[in-house]
């Protein structure tokens, strides 16, 4: 099963990864503010990831690491 990292405190919250995912792993947090005032993604459904590593390839700043 693979591990998704996100460093939320860079997270601009534009959602690409959540529209990458084929597995809906991922979600937009809007219940948490990151220090730049945006709602980061968060791992809604850890169990689902495939490691498929969509999410971190569409992620325009990087923030995204996998670990399988």
């Amino acid at each position: 099963m693979a591990k998704v990292f996100i460093d939320t405190a860079r997270c601009k919250g534009c959602g690409l990864c959540v529209h990458a995912c084929p597995k809906k792993v991922l979600e937009l947090d809007q219940n948490t503010l990151n220090p730049k005032g945006y709602h980061p993604a968060k791992v809604a459904r850890p169990n689902d990831c495939i490691g498929c590593c969509s999410c971190a390839l569409f992620c325009p700043d990087v923030v995204i690491t996998i670990e399988k």
